[in-house]
């Protein structure tokens, strides 16, 4: 027997014991094992359910069975899952996790313990939910120098700019059809200010360059400045705004941000949308390529993790090389990484018009009708040299870096 002990019965909790069940003959034949949960830990009690036998409200009594194998982490935050996964793989116990905050926060620390306990902590559900992202990096493209992850990885942001985009809603007004759908939380900053989208970023760099990338030196923006008008113009230019986690690595360089892009319809992340997440990989010899799926929700998030479990089982025995080590990458300042930007201004005056183009060579204008503003396509420049040139004008609106060509 193989057994599994789940800590925090929630959406995914709950998906992945789902998951054990259902497919529980398939797993066996994969690895050989009767893979059974053996245990839950959760604060509740579920009164007449199947699995209420099986709950537990104290984490020694997981820690300290001699019997569990794996421990499954889907409580989320960083505290107690922290401690609690520590205490796991130092017992000796594998783990894997769907919370990327976790992994984010304590990802170096929690890879180091399980290499010395010849153990393993492995988290492909925590970037993409259903999406191999993780497995696809670290093996299928193992022999690759990368150059960019691209990547829309947060499914909540990505329907409520989908909703602006196809129907024309506030962004207050998507918000709200997303919470009511469960899309988004009651406290959505976490999604929409990009801090999600940013630890997954994270994870996906430190994975690509064997470093730990510190998420809180990524520069990190939301869509709450997004509105109705940056559609229309972005619909006559036949482009969309897309939240997008990017990374670029040249010369052991890490050029990484979260922010609002305009995209046109020729990229190929044009076309995510709803709940949906894709991410695109440009490896040296591979070239490029996306992966494309659901990002979220409770049976792909599970199957992610199971996916884990199954891995852990062929290699029960020993750590498998993964992650990344304690060296620390640099992330390059954001001053010193180059767009192409999306400007709107106030007004239609034409000498103030020409004085905007004498400070961005190289860049054109668009106009909507009926709107006393006017918007500008920057050839690439420096983040600096555009925040600089920025400075020196009036009446400026909003700006929005772009993937138009």
């Amino acid at each position: 027997m193989f057994n599994i002990a789940i800590l925090g019965f929630g959406t995914v909790g709950s998906g992945v014991y789902e998951v054990i069940k259902e497919n529980n003959v398939l797993l066996k034949e994969k690895t050989g094992e009767d893979i059974a949960v053996k245990r839950i830990l959760d604060l509740r009690e579920f009164p007449g359910t199947e699995w209420e036998s099986l709950l537990v409200h104290d984490i020694k009594e997981i820690i300290e069975d001699k019997e569990i194998d794996v421990v499954v982490e889907t409580m989320g935050g960083t505290s107690p899952a922290f401690e609690f996964v520590r205490d796991a793989l130092l017992s000796g116990k594998h783990v894997t996790t769907s919370n990327k905050a976790l992994v984010a926060a304590h990802g170096t620390e929690l890879l180091k313990i399980a290499r010395e306990k010849n153990v393993n902590f492995f988290f492909e559900a925590s970037v993409g939910g259903g999406i191999p992202i993780i497995r696809t990096l670290t093996e299928s493209y193992a022999g690759e120098h990368f150059k960019e992850i691209t990547g829309i990885l947060n499914g909540t942001t990505n329907y409520i700019l989908t909703k602006m985009d196809a129907e024309g809603e506030s962004f207050e007004k998507a918000l709200a059809t997303a919470q009511d759908l469960g899309y988004a939380e009651r406290n959505p900053e976490a999604d929409v200010e990009g801090h999600d989208t940013c630890r997954k970023i994270a994870i996906l760099s430190s994975l690509a360059t064997g470093k730990e990338v510190n998420f809180e030196n990524i520069h990190t923006e939301g869509i709450t400045k997004i509105d109705t008008t940056d559609f229309e113009y972005a619909k006559h230019l036949n482009t969309s705004i897309k939240l997008f986690g990017d990374a670029k690595f040249e010369n052991d360089k890490l050029y990484a941000f979260v922010a609002p892009v305009m995209v046109e319809s020729s990229h190929p992340l044009f076309m995510v949308n709803d709940v949906f997440n894709g991410i695109m990989v440009e490896g040296n010899m591979l070239g490029k390529s996306m992966l494309y799926g659901s990002g979220a929700g409770k049976l792909p998030t599970a199957s992610a993790v199971v996916a884990d479990i199954v891995a852990i089982a062929k290699n029960k025995h020993g750590n498998v090389p993964f992650g990344w080590g304690e060296n620390k990458q640099e992330v390059v300042d954001m001053q010193e990484t180059s767009h192409r930007y999306f400007v709107r201004f106030m007004g239609r005056d034409s000498e103030f018009i020409e004085k905007c183009k004498s400070e961005f060579k190289d860049s054109r204008e668009v106009y909507l009708d009926g709107k006393d503003e006017f918007a500008l396509i920057t050839g690439v420049l420096k983040e600096k040299d555009f925040l600089s040139a920025l400075n020196n004008l009036s009446g400026v609106i909003k700006y929005i870096r772009t993937k138009i060509v």
